[in-house]
């Protein structure tokens, strides 16, 4: 008889339907292993520890009333600081950690240079799409100012 189902049927059958299910899991499993770790912190203990003085930090930024943004300067990173009057506050010098939302891979950080206008200017401009910024100004006493932007640098 022609095109009669027969065991040996269903058992390719099956196997064809396990074997892509298996197949598929195993590519999702490869990519979830090599691509972002999840990671926020290398260590949580120690990143609880520190928590207490990063809010007194974060505070004390407050308390100063300065305004920091991050805009495109033709194909660069343009980072200005002002005071609460609107007049530049400038740094000894400010530092630029870029990574993409997505994955670490491409994280990198930069010193930034001193433009005339009291503002700081990326050495390179980033590639085009989503940037998450952590812009660190720093000051020859220690006081430090951290911003976190996220910035879209168009095609």
């Amino acid at each position: 008889m022609q095109g009669q189902f027969t065991g040996r049927h269903m058992l390719f059958s099956m196997i064809g339907f396990f074997g892509v299910i298996i197949a598929v899991n195993l590519v999702m499993a490869v990519f979830a292993n090599t691509s972002w770790t999840g990671l926020v912190v290398k260590n949580s203990y120690v990143a609880s520890q520190e928590f207490n003085g990063r809010i007194a930090a974060n505070q004390a930024q407050a308390r100063r009333g300065w305004t920091a943004e991050v805009t495109l300067d033709g194909p660069r990173l343009r980072y200005r600081l002002t005071d609460a009057d609107g007049k530049a506050v400038i740094p000894d010098r400010v530092s630029m950690t870029i990574s993409r939302p997505t994955h670490e891979n491409a994280d990198q950080t930069v010193m930034l240079e001193s433009a005339k206008d009291g503002a700081f200017l990326s050495p390179a401009p980033p590639a085009p799409g989503i940037w998450n910024i952590k812009a660190v100004a720093t000051w020859a006493d220690g006081t430090r100012d951290a911003r976190v932007f996220r910035v879209t640098v168009p095609r």
